[in-house]
């Protein structure tokens, strides 16, 4: 006997089959009426948003890429801590100038390990002032957000790099 045949059988949604969306965590993130801070990572880069849930759908109110911290002086690799990093201080910054003080973050897909970059993306929107739960063990540690444990590889002066892009991000915002 089939199981996938007869009148009591379910199909679930598509995001759902596909392992996209879980949709009884993402509507425990809705009851919350929390905006949500999205982390996205592709092959090379980092998308950060902050999104509130409408009867009309998803509505992004701030976000960042790894992509938008050339303007200000970053020339690393736009896939590493160090850009998770600043991808969240930049959005955290626009999320409080656009009025928004907190979030709750959304994770996805991705499964949590501690000192990911997920995290390193929280640990720099909580830097900025957003008022999320957290627990400060899963933020990766200090040396590697700097760059200190690939800087004898790299002819940039990652931690003096990362002392210029975060005073130039701040001095923006304040």
């Amino acid at each position: 006997m089939n199981m996938a045949t007869g009148p009591r059988y379910r199909v679930h949604f598509r995001r759902h089959r596909s392992g996209k969306t879980d949709y009884r965590h993402r509507l425990n993130q809705i009851i919350s009426r929390t905006p949500r801070l999205v982390v996205r990572k592709s092959n090379r880069h980092i998308r950060a948003q902050l999104i509130v849930t409408g009867k009309e759908g998803d509505t992004t109110l701030a976000a960042a890429t790894s992509l938008d911290l050339k303007n200000y002086g970053y020339s690393g690799y736009p896939g590493n801590a160090m850009a998770a990093y600043f991808t969240g201080l930049l959005l955290g910054y626009r999320a409080k100038k656009s009025g928004n003080a907190e979030a709750i973050l959304d994770l996805g897909p991705y499964v949590s390990t501690k000192g990911g970059n997920v995290y390193a993306v929280l640990k720099g929107a909580v830097d900025a002032g957003l008022d999320m739960p957290h627990d400060k063990s899963v933020f990766p540690a200090e040396d590697r957000i700097r760059g200190k444990h690939i800087a004898q590889y790299r002819k940039v002066d990652l931690p003096a790099l990362f002392d210029g892009v975060k005073a130039k991000i701040q001095a923006e915002f304040k």
